[in-house]
Order: C-alpha cells, then structure tokens, then sequence
C-alpha cells in the first residue's frame, strides 16, 4: 500500500452520520458534534464555513470542505449569520434556548437523513454532510499536515464520486446507508488528492516522493513488510540505485534519511496496536521490527516520551 492509503486507513465515514439538510437563508448552523473529521458539500446553493479562529471559507455548489475537530465551527449563508440551530453528536438538533428540535426537524417521509430549517428568503442551500471516525492511531501522521479547514472547488476534483453522491443522496433504497458511507470515504480521498496536487500546494515528502520513480518503490517496500530487517543498501539495491544516490535522494524528497523515517514508520504501527489490541509488546516488537521488548520500549520511549507500558495505560484511561 502506498503512504497516503495506510494513513487513510483508519479514517472511516461514521455509520448514519450523513446528513442533508435543505436551508432556506438566512440560515446558520453551530457544529458542535465533537466529530475529529467533517465533509460538508454543497449540492445546491452555497455555504460559508466559519471557524472560531480563523478567516471564513466560501464552499460553492459541488466544492468540498474538509473540517479538522473537535472544536466547534459554524457553517452559514453568510459569516455574519448567527447560527439558529447548534448540532450536536448524532445530528442532535438544539434551538438557541436549547430546546431539541430533532424530531419537528426531521424530514421522515422519505429520509431520516433529510431535515429542512424554513428562513426568510428565497435560494436555498442543499447541504451534503458526514463525519468520520479517525480510528488509526497511524493517520494522525496525516491529520497533522492538513489545515484546519481543507477546501477544493468542483472544477479541482477530477473524479465522477461528486456526481455519484448526489445521486445517490437523491434516493432511498435498502442499503443505501452503507453505499453513502462508502462514497464518503471515496470522496474524502478525492478531495484530499485535489488539495495535495493544487499548484498552490506544499505537500508533505512522503506524498511528493509517492510519484517519484526511485523513492517511490522504496516507500511502498517499507509499507508493505516494515518488519524486514531492512538497511540503506538493501534498499538502494531493491530500488536499482547506489547507496548513495538512493539515500541523497529519499532524504531530499522525503525530509528524513531512509532508517529515520522506517523508525518513525514502525512506532506509529506500535502505536496502533498498543492502542488496539492485547498483544504483548514483545509480540508488538517482533511484529514492527524489533527484536525484542527492550529495542522498542528505548526506541519507543526516545520518541514518545513514554514506555509502550505507560502508552497503552494512558489510552486505557481515557
């Protein structure tokens, strides 16, 4: 798997989290949902995204913003619209007396998924949003190069999922919970494949280095099979390069010499696993590429300040 894929991973649209909301301005939404990761897409109409510390973005019909939580947003016709409806985890609607207003606002005729607020004036928004699960301790490396608030109009993604997902929210057919789950997922990559390639863009070495002919096949070796005993001539020999052009190179395109970012690549993988699963850290160990327990608590503990012991009891406190 390429770089990107194993850190999209464990980035998954949240089961029933979609949502359509047609909304007549002035309208304004407080997004208060605790959600790590939000896609909100106008189908119809426009909408602005205003975060508390930041300048608003503008999203037009078919653009895509993608929106780093927890902290609270606001989504309006206009910045200066006050919100009238704050969205809580599960599209829990509250009004500004805090009164639920979830089931009045409901559209259930045709979908649970669809609820409409009435304002003033005429040329309303439909508005497509999800949010997703960031379950992959290993996709952090990913969030942490992304700003706050991604955005790609329609004529920068080069991909039919747009057109695919307005059909498909168009409908209510069995199944469809799970076909909308999937065409969030597909839409987050082809937004975040947009922004990367913009020309405006600083993209992060590994994703530059994906497309280069020599790093490139070294990158996906070590993503594939992290735990071989790998070294620097391995690799140049494996990629067809000398030492030392291969190493020059994956150090200028990626920011990090070959080991140091296999290193970085292993910890993150213990990471996860501590998090997730009840393997032992000798078994983690042999499982990333140490040799025992011992080589990766002091590799690990050099790089996140704790014991992998210490690591797993502090997510299990949480």
């Amino acid at each position: 798997m390429d770089p990107l894929g194993d850190l999209l991973d464990g980035v998954r649209a949240r089961s029933a989290a979609f949502c359509q909301a047609v909304l007549d301005p002035p309208w304004g939404l407080r997004i208060d949902d605790r959600a790590p990761l939000a896609l909100a897409s106008p189908l119809h109409g426009h909408a602005w995204v205003v975060p508390d510390d930041g300048p608003p973005v503008l999203v037009e019909t078919g653009g895509v913003a993608i929106v780093q939580g927890p902290s609270p947003y606001t989504v309006a016709d206009t910045p200066g619209t006050r919100p009238s409806v704050r969205v809580l985890p599960g599209n829990r609607l509250l009004d500004l007396d805090g009164t639920d207003i979830t089931a009045e606002t409901l559209q259930r005729t045709n979908s649970s998924r669809l609820w409409r607020r009435s304002g003033t004036a005429g040329g309303s928004t439909l508005l497509a949003s999800g949010t997703y699960q960031v379950s992959n301790f290993v996709s952090g490396r990913l969030l942490a190069v992304l700003p706050r608030i991604v955005h790609v109009p329609r004529e920068q993604i080069h991909s039919p999922i747009l057109d695919l997902l307005t059909a498909e929210v168009a409908r209510d057919e069995p199944g469809q919970q799970v076909v909308l789950d999937r065409l969030l997922d597909l839409t987050l990559i082809a937004t975040l494949r947009a922004w990367f390639a913009r020309p405006a863009a600083d993209p992060p070495g590994w994703y530059r280095a994906h497309g280069d002919p020599l790093v490139g096949p070294a990158l996906r070796l070590l993503h594939d099979d992290p735990a071989r005993p790998w070294t620097v001539a391995g690799l140049a020999t494996a990629t067809g390069a000398s030492r030392a052009a291969f190493a020059r190179r994956f150090t200028d395109l990626v920011g990090q010499p070959p080991m140091t970012y296999l290193t970085h690549w292993r910890l993150d993988l213990a990471a996860e696993s501590l998090r997730t699963s009840d393997a032992t850290v000798g078994a983690i160990a042999r499982q990333v590429g140490y040799a025992n327990a011992f080589a990766l608590t002091v590799a690990f503990k050099r790089v996140h300040g704790a014991s992998p012991t210490e690591f797993r009891h502090g997510f299990a406190h949480r």
